[in-house]
C-alpha cells in the first residue's frame, strides 16, 4: 500500500542552518540540498530541503565490490546481493500527494504554494565517478588506503523533512501520514531559531593542499589528451585533477559549508553527511532532473570564465565566453553526448535542445549553459534514466567509454565523489542531480577538493591549467588555504 506524504504549511520562518543545528545537531547521517540566496543572475532564491537519515542507509564500494544495508536505528548492517540502482529501484513507491494543508496554528492558508514540485522524501545521496566506471564496463582506479572508507555511492532514506522556500520565507513540514509529532517539532524549531543567527566560528587549520599533478605534470597531460584527439580516439576529453588536504583536527563540515554557501550561493549546493563522510557542495551544474510526470532535463556546462570586479571588464568576459568558438565546440559535443543518452530513455522524437549557449554568472565564474530536455517513455522511472545517463557526458567527454578508458591511463588515481552526482530520487518519481564539482568532500582530518575540464583540439594547455584554479581557488578559500597550504583570508559564516 503506498504511503501518504504530508506537506504542511508551519508558520513563521527561520534559517535553513539554524533549523539544522536545532533539530539534527551532530546526527550521523542527514542532508541539507541548498537553493538559498539567488546564485546566478539568470535565478531566483529557489528551496531548500533539510532531512536526517534515521532508518535504511545503502552505500558501495567498488574497491570491495560490495553494497551495505544499514539500519541506522538499530545499528544493524549487512551486505545484499545487489547494486545500486537495483536497490533503488526495488525500494521507491509513488505515494499520495495531497495539496498543502495549511500551517498549522491558523484554520487555512493565503495561497499555498504549489505542492507537485521538489522534494516528496525518499533517497538523498551520491554516486561516485568510479561507480559509474564500473557501470559502465569501464577501468575504476582503486581507492587509496587514506579514501578506503569513503563509499563510491551512498543514499540515506529521508522519511521527514523540512522545506525552506526561500522567496516566500516560508517553512514546510514533510512527513509520512501518522508521524504527527513532526509538524509540532519543526513547529517549535522555527519559533525557537527566527531570530538566531549564526556566529564565525575558526575552521581547522589546513596543514597541506597538495595537488595530484602540479603544473608541468598537469599541462603533459592535456598534451597526452590533444594526441589522443589528433589520433582520432575521443573528440573530448574531461581531464581532472585532484588537490588533497590534511588538516591540523577534523574540520566542522557545517561551519565549512555555511562559509562556502555564504560566498559561493547555488542554485544546486548541498551538504551531506554520511557516517564520517561530508560532501560540500557549492555545485552550478544540473546533471539529471526527472518531473513526477515524466519531463527529463539535463543542463550540461562547458566554458568557463572568472567575475572582474570591473563591471565592464566583467560584462566583455561573459560576452566573450558566449561567442568563443573553441567554447561553443566543447559545450554542444557535450549537447549531442547527453541528446544521445536521454534519447536511450526518452519518447522518440521528444528529445530537444530547450537552450543552446546560456551564460550563467555567478559569484566567481560565467558558465556556458546548455539544456536539453525529453519526455520518458512509458514504464521507464527516474532511477532507470539516471542509470542509462550517468556519468555524466559532461565529465567523462566523448565518446564517453573511449573517454573513460584513456582518462583512466592518464590521471593516475580514483576521483572519487567528486565527477559524479548528488540529489534526491523522490517517492513521488521525481528526481533531481546536480555535478559534484565545485566540492570538497571530508573525512576525519582529511579532504580533497576535484578540478579539471574539458580537453578539446582547440585547447592551450597553460589556459586549462588555469581553469582549473579558477575553479579550486573558492573552495580553497572557504577552507582557509591556498595550494601551498597557507592561510588565506577565510570569509565570516552567515
Amino acid at each position: 500500500m503506498s504511503s501518504r506524504v504530508r506537506r504542511v504549511a508551519v508558520g513563521g520562518w527561520a534559517p535553513p542552518g539554524e533549523l539544522r543545528r536545532y533539530l539534527f545537531g551532530a546526527a550521523e547521517y542527514q542532508v541539507w540540498l541548498d537553493a538559498g540566496v539567488a546564485p546566478s543572475t539568470s535565478d531566483a532564491s529557489g528551496r531548500s530541503y533539510l532531512g536526517m537519515g534515521r532508518g535504511r542507509v545503502v552505500s558501495a564500494s567498488v574497491t570491495h565490490g560490495i553494497v551495505t544495508e544499514r539500519i541506522v536505528s538499530l545499528g544493524h548492517q549487512r551486505n545484499v546481493d545487489t547494486t545500486i540502482f537495483e536497490y533503488l529501484r526495488e525500494n521507491l513507491h509513488s505515494p499520495q500527494i495531497p495539496p498543502a494543508e495549511p500551517p498549522a496554528h491558523q484554520e487555512d492558508s493565503d495561497s499555498p504554494p504549489d505542492y507537485g514540485v521538489g522534494f516528496r522524501l525518499g533517497w538523498v545521496g551520491w554516486l561516485g565517478y568510479e561507480w559509474g566506471a564500473q557501470t559502465m564496463g569501464a577501468p575504476s582506479a582503486r581507492a587509496t588506503d587514506v579514501q578506503e572508507d569513503i563509499p563510491d555511492a551512498c543514499f540515506m532514506y529521508i522519511d521527514r523533512a523540512i522545506e525552506c522556500d526561500h522567496a516566500a520565507q516560508r517553512v514546510f513540514a514533510l512527513s509520512l501520514d501518522g508521524d504527527d509529532d513532526w509538524v509540532h517539532e519543526v513547529t517549535h524549531a522555527v519559533a525557537a531559531t527566527s531570530r538566531q543567527s549564526s556566529l564565525p566560528r575558526e575552521t581547522s587549520r589546513v596543514l597541506s593542499a597538495s595537488l595530484r599533478h602540479d603544473h608541468t605534470a598537469y599541462e603533459s597531460l592535456i598534451e597526452s589528451c590533444l594526441a589522443e584527439i589528433r589520433a582520432g580516439n575521443a573528440y573530448q576529453l574531461c581531464l581532472t585533477n585532484r588537490i588533497d588536504l590534511e588538516f591540523a583536527s577534523p574540520p566542522d563540515p557545517f561551519d565549512v559549508y555555511d562559509r562556502l554557501r555564504s560566498a559561493n550561493p547555488s542554485h544546486h549546493g548541498g551538504l551531506i553527511v554520511a557516517g564520517g563522510v561530508s560532501l560540500l557542495s557549492a555545485s552550478p551544474e544540473v546533471f539529471l532532473s526527472v518531473t513526477p510526470d515524466g519531463h527529463a532535463t539535463t543542463k550540461p556546462i562547458k566554458g568557463t570564465r572568472p567575475r572582474s570586479a570591473d563591471a565592464d571588464v566583467d560584462a566583455a568576459l561573459a560576452d566573450e565566453l558566449r561567442t568563443n568558438e573553441k567554447e561553443r565546440a566543447e559545450n554542444l559535443m557535450i549537447v549531442d553526448l547527453m541528446r544521445n543518452d536521454l534519447g536511450r530513455v526518452c519518447e522518440v522524437g521528444s528529445v530537444v535542445v530547450e537552450k543552446l549557449f546560456d551564460v550563467e554568472s555567478y559569484a566567481s565564474v560565467h558558465q556556458l549553459v546548455s539544456t536539453v530536455g525529453g519526455n520518458l517513455a512509458a514504464g521507464i522511472t527516474a532511477v532507470d534514466a539516471l542509470a542509462a545517463c550517468f556519468p555524466a557526458g559532461s565529465m567523462t567527454g566523448a565518446p564517453k567509454l573511449s573517454a573513460m578508458r584513456i582518462l583512466h591511463e592518464l590521471e593516475a588515481g580514483p576521483r572519487g565523489i567528486y565527477s559524479g552526482a548528488f540529489g534526491y530520487l523522490s517517492l513521488d518519481g521525481s528526481c533531481d542531480f546536480a555535478m559534484v564539482i565545485r566540492s570538497i568532500v571530508l573525512h576525519g582530518s582529511q579532504g580533497y577538493i576535484g578540478t579539471g575540464g574539458g580537453i578539446t583540439s582547440g585547447s592551450v594547455p597553460r589556459d586549462e591549467w588555469e581553469e582549473t584554479l579558477v575553479k579550486a581557488r573558492p573552495l580553497l578559500t572557504a577552507l582557509g588555504a591556498d595550494l601551498a597550504g597557507s592561510p588565506v583570508d577565510v570569509p565570516s559564516a552567515n
